[in-house]
């Protein structure tokens, strides 16, 4: 290792004026041995010292060294060397990124952890991270002077040889100009250093001399100094002495000067408890103090007038500021504080028991009123209008809102009798509205106008609701003056118990399509009646009992139903209600239990309607989901878009009820066996539903609904002319497929419904397929034995018979041929014609008018199968001279002449 250090300190070390200090052979952890040395070296040449580590390795020859890389000192962070206690060769060298070696030996790995460590402690500012070292290596490192350390390629630090370099400290400017002067004084300063040492040493000599004369001369300066000094003492002795005098005379006035002082703070004191007692009395006065008037008001105020009601809310303001102010610390302790409470508390309660009874005989007055007016609406389909009612109340809003924040007790008890009076008003109102709904669409006579200004009995409605719900499918009922109407009515017409059919026949006549025009707006003027009166009712609710903002708000129950008038199971004390979760639901509430007869009348009305014809569900559902469509823009979540919602499933539910009616008497469907079947009825009734329905939803929000209908219409259509098709015996199967398909694809096509494009398609390919098979089936039989004869030479070719050999078969030879075509001369053929147009007039249906089409394609078929006849014996008997007795125009002037005939 010597060795190598020398040649490195020669080779790479000396020209760059460097000092190799310490090195260690190492090779990369994880790698393959790779050796290489890292070495600690020093420039001292320069100010100050720069250190650094220099990686260097062989060269690939292996014939010298090279230096690969070098890393100044201060760059290094961290030195670790994984373990403190256990020898272990691997140590860590964190520069910018970590660095990781395998030491030849733990020996070198220590000296060189130490070296850089002593370099550390004497050089950088910046100290140096070392983990995982032993304390041992981390010893001082003793000073040496720079001139102790040798020059030259040996120098290194290792072990007990240690060399270093003491800290170079530069001479200011006057040091270096008086050592030029010396310098310049001895020529031979510069070539003999050591007689200008000695001159040096014998100068100061005589310099230390000299001092030492001066300051035994300066001795008795020395003893005058000290006799000033003990005179000044004296002097600073007697002016203390009279400041302390001076002290003593000033103390009585300062204790005079104290007790003014004291004095003047007592005053102060004084003044400030003056001004803060009069500022607190002024306060109580200003805040506390109500005024007569407003006294007066509260007490005797009119609250029917206009000016007696602005009078006591402007009273009710100031009450409630007075009690609401907020008082200082202590002001609920004085005693008159505590009396004008009590006054203000005794004006409170006598005010809002007054305000609480007024405002229940307003209930009760502008009821009577209402009523006296509810006879003249009963007659036509209208609602009485409550927007006078409202204004009037409207006008103690504010005082409302007082009553709220006062005295919750009394403005709860307020609530609860508003919604149990107006809920019975209404329930006349609606009740009688839906009457005259009911009369109008089951007819009007002379005895239903009679009926409808006849107060209506409970029993009487309590017989309605249950003919309306009951299972029998006739609106019967002898003690309910509606149901005996309904039946006289509609008993001319169709019962609910008619079958499908008789709906779908009675359906296209002017007076159900009256009858439906009629529903359609009764039942859209009953939804637009209802609307506004349930907008209005809310607006005014939110506005009278101040219940429009969104916020938590305390209410006597949480239940709904003891809103609805039941007991609550937790009593409280007035003005401690209980807690609800927002006024946005209290409105709800309220308006479940005053309109609590809206959505049983509407269903009952629906259910009428159903009864009536259950192509009425389809009226119902656009209407219905409209209205439900523009309440949930207004508010999602208001009483009317509920109870339109509900009202909507019942709706729909009945829809969907229609339909699966409709598909499940398409499979009732008997077909009479003595006669042709044509088109079914249930193709019809479908022609006339989808009619309707297009006509009906027509930019309705409901259009899905219709298309899954549509769907399952159309595939009971389907199958069910299917299965009549293969039921059938008079008509034959093909027909009966043919004629219903193409009556259904012109259906579709002429309304153009998208989402049955698919069926469509299908009809066609159904019609066209069947068509084709009718009129192949039915041409074999003009030519049979024709026929017959050609299908066995075709057999003949099929077995493997050359085509020019089958007239040496003796069933197939050319007399054989002549004596078949023989049997159809052309007046034969015009016979065979004749018939089969006859046997197909009888099997096919006037209304569909598809006899043209349908002769058509036979002439069609038998001119294609009369050139097949004529190839085949071109091929199997070529030569014979033997062909057909008629021509292909002599087929075309059969069927024209057959069909203008007929």
């Amino acid at each position: 290792m010597t060795a190598i250090k020398h040649a490195l300190q020669r080779d790479i070390f000396t020209p760059n004026d460097e000092r190799l200090l310490s090195i260690v052979n190492v090779c990369k952890a994880g790698k393959k041995k790779k050796n290489c040395f890292l070495c600690a070296t020093a420039v001292t040449t320069e100010r100050p010292v720069q250190v650094k580590v220099v990686k260097v390795k062989k060269s690939d020859k292996g014939d010298f060294y090279k230096r690969q890389i070098a890393w100044a000192l201060r760059d290094l962070a961290v030195v670790d060397a994984k373990d403190a206690i256990k020898e272990n060769p691997e140590f860590d060298l964190h520069f910018e990124k970590i660095y990781k070696w395998v030491a030849s030996s733990t020996a070198e790995k220590n000296a060189f952890i130490s070296c850089i460590w002593k370099l550390n402690q004497r050089y950088l500012r910046k100290k140096i991270d070392f983990v995982n070292v032993s304390s041992q290596l981390l010893e001082e490192l003793p000073k040496v002077t720079e001139e102790s350390v040798p020059s030259g390629e040996n120098q290194s630090v290792t072990g007990g040889d240690e060399e270093a370099v003491d800290e170079y400290q530069e001479l200011n400017a006057r040091e270096e100009q008086d050592i030029e002067i010396i310098m310049e004084g001895c020529e031979y300063a510069i070539s003999n250093a050591e007689a200008f040492a000695e001159r040096l040493s014998r100068e100061l000599q005589v310099l230390d001399g000299a001092n030492i004369q001066s300051i035994m001369a300066s001795e008795k300066q020395v003893n005058i100094l000290m006799k000033l000094l003990d005179e000044a003492l004296q002097e600073v002795d007697q002016i203390e002495f009279k400041l302390s005098s001076y002290e003593e005379m000033l103390q009585s006035v300062k204790e005079q000067m104290d007790q003014i002082s004291e004095s003047n703070h007592l005053i102060h004191l004084s003044n400030t408890n003056n001004v803060k007692l009069l500022s607190e009395i002024e306060f109580l006065v200003n805040h506390m103090d109500l005024a007569k008037g407003h006294i007066k008001a509260l007490q005797e105020g009119d609250l029917a007038s206009s000016r007696g009601i602005e009078a006591c809310t402007n009273a009710a303001d100031a009450l409630l500021q007075c009690m609401n102010v907020a008082l200082r610390p202590g002001h609920d302790m004085l005693l008159a504080v505590k009396q004008q409470q009590q006054r203000f508390s005794d004006l409170r309660e006598h005010f809002a028991r007054r305000l609480a009874s007024h405002l229940n005989n307003v209930f009760v007055q502008q009821g009577h009123d209402q009523s006296s007016t509810l006879a003249q609406h009963s007659i036509e389909l209208t609602l009485p209008n409550h927007h006078p009612f409202h204004r009037d109340l409207l006008r103690y809003a504010k005082l409302m809102e007082w009553l709220k924040s006062t005295d919750y007790g009394k403005y709860e008890g307020l609530t609860k009798n508003y919604m149990d009076y107006l809920s019975r008003l209404y329930e006349r109102e609606i009740k009688d509205f839906f009457e005259v709904a009911k009369i109008k669409m089951t007819g009007t006579t002379k005895e239903s106008k009679k009926f409808a200004t006849l107060p209506r009995k409970e029993s009487a409605v309590k017989q309605e609701t249950e003919s309306l719900h009951g299972s029998s499918g006739k609106l019967t009922g002898s003690t309910s003056s509606l149901n005996k109407l309904s039946v006289q009515s509609s008993g001319n017409r169709r019962s609910q118990s008619s079958s499908l059919l008789d709906m779908g026949n009675m359906s296209t006549s002017d007076l159900d399509v009256a009858d439906r025009t009629k529903f359609d707006k009764i039942f859209e003027q009953v939804l637009s009646e209802l609307e506004p009166l349930c907008l209005a009712e809310q607006d005014f609710i939110s506005k009278f009992f101040k219940l429009q903002q969104h916020q938590s708000m305390p209410g006597t129950v949480t239940e709904a139903d003891d809103l609805d008038g039941g007991t609550s199971s937790r009593q409280h004390n007035s003005g401690t209600p209980l807690p609800v979760s927002s006024e946005k639901d209290m409105i709800r509430q309220m308006m479940t239990k005053i309109f609590r007869c809206i959505e049983p009348e509407l269903n009952n009305l629906i259910a009428l309607g159903d009864k009536i014809d259950s192509f009425n569900s389809l009226y119902m559902l656009v209407k219905m989901s409209h209205h439900v469509w523009t309440a949930q823009n207004v508010d999602p979540a208001s009483f009317l878009s509920t109870t339109l919602g509900n009202v909507l499933v019942t709706v729909k539910r009945n829809f969907d009820k229609c339909i699966s009616n409709q598909i499940r008497q398409m499979e009732e469907v008997k077909i009479s066996k003595k006669s042709k079947v044509g088109i079914l009825p249930f193709v019809a009734e479908f022609e006339e539903f989808a009619g309707l329905a297009e006509s009906i939803f027509k930019n309705a929000e409901r259009r899905g609904d219709l298309d899954k209908a549509y769907t399952k219409l159309i595939r009971g259509v389907f199958v069910n002319v299917e299965k009549v098709a293969n039921e059938s015996q008079k008509t034959p199967r093909d027909v009966v497929m043919m004629e219903n398909f193409h009556h259904i694809f012109a259906t579709l096509s002429r309304l153009k419904i998208s989402c049955l494009e698919a069926e469509k398609k299908e009809a066609k390919q159904k019609y066209t397929d069947h068509l084709q098979s009718y009129v192949i089936y039915s041409l074999g039989q003009p030519l049979e034995k024709l026929n017959h004869f050609f299908e066995g030479v075709e057999a003949r070719v099929a077995q493997g018979i050359r085509e020019e050999e089958v007239s040496y078969q003796l069933a197939f030879n050319k007399q054989e041929l002549r004596k078949v075509i023989k049997e159809y001369p052309g007046k034969e053929v015009k016979k065979g014609l004749d018939n089969l147009y006859k046997k197909v007039d009888k099997h096919l249906c006037e209304e569909e008018n598809l006899l043209q089409v349908v002769w058509h394609s036979m002439q069609d078929e038998f001119i294609r199968q009369y050139k097949h006849f004529e190839g085949l014996i071109a091929r199997c008997y070529p030569g014979s001279g033997v062909t057909m007795e008629f021509t292909i125009q002599d087929i075309l002037d059969y069927c024209s002449s057959i069909a203008q005939s007929h």
